[in-house]
């Protein structure tokens, strides 16, 4: 009941006229995002964290969780209509969804989307709003050297279900860690990796690194690729499924919801992993598989309930543990930490407004998304007809404007054309740069935890397996470590990823 009670005093909060408008500018936004392929909601979130600077940290955490939820709906609407994914996890919509429109089915599996995704987005804010309290209150009983252990098992982890090659992505933990290294170290005053640059002495910046692996990355790799003409197949009429639809789905929904809520949960899960997930199960539990791919209605309704209900559920370990599930939510805690917000259980107690107020607004947010998305379809269609070459240069100007008005430097406008050219060749050499982020986000935290747990062990590391919770989190995490290694799960995982392509 307390958890309802909480939850209420947010659903005050996230209709107050700012906020309210702030999660219409971010669900909006996300849509927008979500429809145009190529610019994804990891580089759109990077691209406006200088904006959140000057607001409320409430209302700018609002914008952020509606800009991505918002992303994986508006994904369906183009995978749909012109079988071109807007975003990632809609990529196994477009094997269905598309066939529906061709078939001159197109409102119904737009409506299935919308429906299947507000109905996850609802579900997975109460499943946050029950589950997330007690797992802060069990956070509160970590010591330092749990926290060390559970964030080395988050990487570990994040290192599993990175996609492409696990030693890539090791690498890419490896050099996160020693970035977030740069800079003056706390406890001797002593400049580490500077390289004598005065600039380097506070670090290095979080929002270039962010904008320049994600955004300016994203568009230089997109420069690359022919402009694709979208032409609509069909007319869209009746946006209302048959009762044969809505007996086909809503078992697919619940599945899918399902599926999103757990893996939302781990790291470097949530919406992608999550929707891949769900359309195999669905195909593998049906009993005529041969529909899939030729335009069932569940190939719709299971993998956008299951990236909207992850999307939400991912927010769980950074608002309880401090512990980003994936590469947009590792912005968000950037997004926090610049506000002087530690993520972790102590949100919570600290700042319930906050804690409370952005869980609501998912539940309004998903409303919205339905009410002002639907009938904004041509819109969106026509906005596909735009040449991307004339989104490109108002983004990089957007992005410069951005990071120099941070700190007024010039350095950290050249640190964003560093990292935006070395994200692109990540990119091209298939080193997948989320796991670096990520890291880079727990990189100072883990140090932060580890000197505290040796200090208060008087410098045994025995304290790491003698404390029973540190123990089990590396023991889980040497388990994944010995997982990895099995030829059994490499061909498994291999298979997996090449499905999701």
């Amino acid at each position: 009941m307390d958890s309802m009670a909480n939850l209420l005093h947010g659903l005050g909060i996230a209709v107050q006229p700012g906020n309210l408008f702030y999660c219409f500018v971010g669900a909006l936004v996300g849509t927008l995002i979500g429809v145009l392929p190529g610019i994804g909601p990891v580089a759109t979130v990077a691209m406006l964290l200088p904006a959140t600077f000057y607001l409320p940290p409430t209302s700018a955490l609002i914008m952020l969780a509606g800009i991505y939820y918002g992303a994986q709906y508006g994904g369906s609407t183009t995978a749909i209509l012109v079988n071109l994914p807007g975003e990632n996890s809609s990529v196994v919509t477009c094997l269905d969804g598309y066939q529906m429109a061709r078939q001159g089915r197109a409102g119904p599996a737009l409506a299935v989307a919308a429906l299947g995704s507000v109905f996850a987005g609802i579900v997975a804010t109460f499943f946050i709003a029950l589950f997330a309290p007690p797992l802060a209150e069990v956070a509160l009983a970590f010591g330092p050297a749990d926290y060390f252990s559970l964030m080395v098992l988050g990487l570990v982890a994040a290192i599993v279900l990175a996609q492409g090659s696990l030693v890539k992505a090791l690498a890419m933990i490896i050099l996160g860690l020693l970035l977030s290294s740069v800079g003056t170290d706390v406890e001797s005053g002593a400049r580490r990796m500077t390289f004598g640059i005065v600039d380097l002495a506070d670090g290095i910046n979080f929002v270039p690194l962010a904008m320049g692996l994600f955004a300016i990355a994203e568009i230089i790799t997109n420069l690359e690729k022919p402009e694709q003409r979208v032409t609509i197949s069909g007319r869209i009429e009746n946006l209302w499924p048959t009762l044969d639809d809505f007996r086909r789905a809503w078992p697919a929904v619940l599945r899918g919801t399902g599926i999103g809520l757990f893996l939302g949960l781990l790291p470097g899960g949530g919406a992608m992993l999550s929707s891949f997930v769900a359309y195999s199960a669905e195909k593998r539990i049906s009993k005529e598989p041969h529909r899939f791919g030729r335009g069932a209605v569940e190939g719709v309704a299971a993998p956008e309930s299951a990236n909207n209900a992850g999307a939400q559920t991912s927010f769980i370990p950074l608002l309880t543990l401090g512990i980003p599930a994936n590469a947009v939510i590792a912005l968000m805690a950037g997004a926090m930490m610049i506000h002087g917000i530690q993520p972790g259980p102590q949100v919570m107690t600290k700042n319930p407004d906050l804690f409370w107020g952005v869980i609501a607004s998912m539940l309004v947010g998903n409303i919205m998304l339905v009410v002002i998305n639907l009938p904004l379809i041509r819109v969106w269609v026509a906005l596909l007809k735009i040449p991307y070459h004339l989104f490109y240069p108002a983004i990089i100007v957007f992005c410069c404007i951005g990071v120099y008005t941070l700190n007024n430097s010039n350095f950290d406008v050249m640190l964003l054309v560093l990292f935006g050219f070395m994200g692109y060749l990540f990119m091209k050499w298939g080193f997948e740069p989320a796991p670096l982020l990520l890291s880079f986000v727990l990189g100072p935290l883990m140090e932060e935890n580890l000197r505290r747990a040796m200090q208060l062990s008087g410098g045994s590391a025995s304290t790491f397996v003698t404390s029973p919770i540190s123990a089990v989190l590396l023991a889980a995490a040497l388990g994944l470590l010995i997982l990895i290694m099995l030829p059994s799960f490499q061909k498994t995982r291999e298979t997996a990823f090449v499905e999701d392509r």
